[in-house]
């Protein structure tokens, strides 16, 4: 799975009726793709700020991310501020520590789970939770109003309640109050400033726009149709109450992305993209096995080393046929995996395909942690496992494999068996070590055009020190760009079995409300053209393993010795 990841570029849409927000997500899918370049250096929605002290740094329509609403409303609320403290979150970046520490003695933070995940657009309900626990307040009245999305005796009731009372918010709809929509910087600014403080409330900001070209722009088919459907069930429909906008919306979606018929184009309630994110972040929630979609089949490609699925003995190439007893076969690649997923702790119990024979297994889940690089030695031969393309690699791979170099190896092994791939740009940190600079490592092409993958570093490791790269089925997608770009330039021998051919592209968009869409939107081929998809990396010496004896690792020892 090759994820091309567009960091801080968000679409923001705004549409109160489901046909119009269908043909929107569409739309800015394709303008998106054909402005990205033009946006690094004129961005599309440039504003002009207001010269008034604002606590709030983002423009009126994009999301407000739990850490800067947090800072606002401690700042906004004149609390007194705590410095310092032990707080028992991760990645709390050193600006916003004084706030957190604040927010979290005030016992307000306890929602938002043990990883506060700051950079995370906050929900209307969070932050009307955040508020009523940071000011001590309670619903003075018994409930005039009751939401669906907010029942009376909750929490989340009683915030919303509170927020009513008050006159903070607006509800989405009669029945709706909106709580798991995301906050967006005017409805922030308005919502802190009914607190009864002075805050920032920019005019309307003067978009500049930028003319651009479409391939061709289709219209949403049969949207007239869709438009009927909806006013008619808005208006006649004799269950008024089961009328939920977002969810039609996010069914819609869902069905117009599964109609192509793509299983690794799929559109994720933000729900899914969270958990999709973790993974690509280095932590599996679940049975701790990566998965792909193949004819309709939940797909093993690999169990993660020291996971419950490991401990259970599923192998690459195991199909999940029931979980719970409960079929999974066409249900869709996200339900399937959020039917295995569960609380940590608890058991499920899949049906398993191998070899035409059916069987039964059952699995503890837990949150598994990735290790991404893995490093040790035989002898004067350094052997390198990388378990995914995460950002771990991404980031810290290169700085490893300069602590190689200085101890001059005799010969270097990659091992990227049961390596599932992740991010395209991981596999150029990889090869950048590799391969001399300005190297091509990858044919990227798009419906409109190629593009060649360059590295963009020099090389750590001396081109005099033999490579051999370590492959199998479940060698896929990165792990097959870093091998066939290493085996077309002669740098490195392969060896093992065929890798598992996946040779598309994905790129992942993520809405306001913190649902996503992944689109293939790309095919990969070698540096020399030769094409992957469907037909993986042929090894220079095909060799299985035995029961007893690593064969693959033993021939790499035997080629570099």
């Amino acid at each position: 799975m090759v994820t091309v990841t567009v960091p801080s570029q968000r679409i923001v849409y705004q549409f109160r009726i489901m046909c119009s927000r269908i043909a929107a997500i569409m739309y800015r899918i394709l303008s998106r793709l054909s402005v990205i370049f033009l946006t690094l250096i004129f961005p599309v929605g440039v504003f002009a700020a207001p010269r008034p002290v604002d606590l709030l740094k983002v423009d009126n329509d994009e999301i407000v991310t739990r850490g800067d609403f947090i800072r606002a409303a401690v700042n906004i609320l004149g609390l007194s501020i705590k410095e310092g403290g032990e707080l028992p979150y991760p990645r709390i970046p050193r600006g916003l520590i004084p706030y957190i520490s604040t927010a979290y003695n005030k016992g307000a933070l306890d929602h938002l789970g043990d990883d506060l995940r700051l950079g995370q657009g906050i929900t209307r309900g969070d932050a009307l939770l955040l508020l009523v626990r940071l000011m001590n307040l309670e619903p003075e009245l018994s409930p005039s109003r009751s939401f669906r999305d907010a029942p009376k005796g909750t929490l989340l009731g009683d915030a919303v309640q509170t927020a009513v009372e008050h006159e903070w918010m607006e509800s989405f709809s009669g029945s709706l109050f909106g709580v798991r929509r995301i906050l967006l910087g005017q409805e922030a600014r308005l919502l802190l400033g009914r607190l009864g403080k002075e805050v920032t409330i920019p005019k309307k900001p003067e978009r500049i726009q930028i003319r651009f070209s479409l391939p061709e722009q289709k219209e949403l088919p049969k949207k007239d149709i869709l438009q009927t459907i909806w006013d008619l069930l808005n208006k006649q429909f004799l269950y008024d109450d089961r009328i939920d906008p977002e969810e039609a919306a996010y069914r819609a979606a869902e069905s117009i992305v599964q109609s192509m018929k793509d299983p690794y184009t799929t559109f994720m309630r933000p729900v899914s993209a969270r958990n999709f994110q973790t993974q690509i972040d280095g932590e599996v929630s679940g049975i701790g096995a990566q998965v792909e979609y193949v004819n309709e089949i939940l797909t093993i490609v690999s169990p993660l080393p020291g996971s419950p699925a490991q401990a259970a003995g599923l192998k690459p190439g195991d199909q999940i046929i029931l979980v719970d007893g409960e079929t999974v076969i066409g249900l869709g690649f996200l339900e399937g995996v959020e039917k295995v997923r569960g609380p940590k702790g608890s058991s499920v119990i899949l049906r398993i395909r191998r070899n035409g024979a059916d069987f039964d297994v059952t699995v503890i889940r837990d949150t598994v942690k990735v290790p991404e690089i893995k490093i040790s030695w035989q002898g004067e031969v350094a052997v390198v496992q990388l378990i995914q393309f995460g950002r771990s690699v991404d980031n810290g791979f290169r700085s490893e494999l300069i602590e190689i170099q200085k101890r001059k190896p005799k010969g270097i092994i990659l091992d990227l068996r049961n390596n599932p791939g992740g991010l395209l740009h991981a596999a150029q940190s990889v090869l950048a070590n590799f391969l001399p600079l300005g190297s091509t490592f990858a044919i990227i092409r798009t419906r409109g055009e190629e593009v060649r993958e360059l590295t963009d570093t020099s090389p750590t490791i001396d081109r005099s020190i033999p490579m051999v790269v370590l492959v199998n089925g479940g060698s896929a997608s990165a792990s097959e760009i870093v091998a066939g770009a290493l085996q077309d330039t002669k740098r490195a021998r392969i060896v093992g079995e065929k890798t598992f051919g996946k040779g598309t592209v994905q790129q992942v968009i993520e809405f306001n409300d913190g649902s996503s869409i992944k689109m293939t939107i790309a095919e990969w081929f070698t540096p020399s053209e030769r094409k992957i998809d469907g037909a993986g990396i042929k090894p220079d010496f095909a060799l299985a393993n035995t029961d007893n004896r690593d064969e693959q690792m033993l021939k790499a020892l035997d080629l570099l010795r």
